[in-house]
């Protein structure tokens, strides 16, 4: 089996690893297959492609997309590492503010599927990272939202000092918010 799927803390939420075949030219990895993941419980389909390429300490996130354009994200690091942070921002979850971190980088080869109900952030570990991420909803701006990085509530032990963060990130509502707008008539 060309992937191993690990279920994470909170439902949906899945570390692959793949199987990486070495030679003398390189490596070669297989980053995803339909059926696979299928069986694997993941029956997505992925409609769009993003890269991001980041410089030491940069902080991105936390980033999401409000249903019926929610996405789900098939996220993996091409070059460099990474300190991936998938966060639960549904309201009425009994998960709601809970997050998982995973350390993930090329190396290793290990990819992080965020179900479309999460937001989902990462700061690169290192001199610079490539990151990958396929959603299954085009981008669309009516609907991004984010809760911010730093959010006391969070706690998120970010594993960089002094993030490089866009002044849209800094600029993020907390969690709070989320609830409070839920309950507003």
């Amino acid at each position: 089996m060309p992937f191993d799927f690990k279920p994470l803390e909170l439902p949906g939420l899945v570390l692959i690893q793949a199987q990486a075949f070495p030679d003398e030219r390189g490596l070669f990895r297989e980053t995803y297959r339909e059926s696979v993941f299928a069986a694997a419980g993941i029956n997505e389909r992925f409609v769009q492609a993003n890269v991001s390429r980041s410089k030491r300490a940069v902080l991105r996130g936390l980033h999401y997309q409000l249903a019926p354009k929610a996405q789900g994200k098939l996220v993996q690091v091409l070059e460099g590492s990474i300190y991936d942070v998938v966060v639960d921002v549904q309201p009425e979850s009994s998960n709601f503010g809970q997050w998982v971190a995973s350390e993930m980088s090329a190396e290793q080869g290990s990819m992080l599927y965020v179900p479309p109900q999460y937001a989902h952030g990462f700061c690169v570990l290192g001199d610079g990272a490539l990151v990958c991420y396929n959603v299954t909803q085009e981008y669309h701006p009516e609907s991004e939202r984010g809760v911010l990085w730093s959010d006391p509530a969070l706690a998120i032990p970010w594993p960089i000092e002094g993030p490089i963060v866009s002044a849209k990130d800094r600029a993020l509502p907390l969690l709070a918010s989320l609830r409070q707008a839920r309950q507003r008539p």
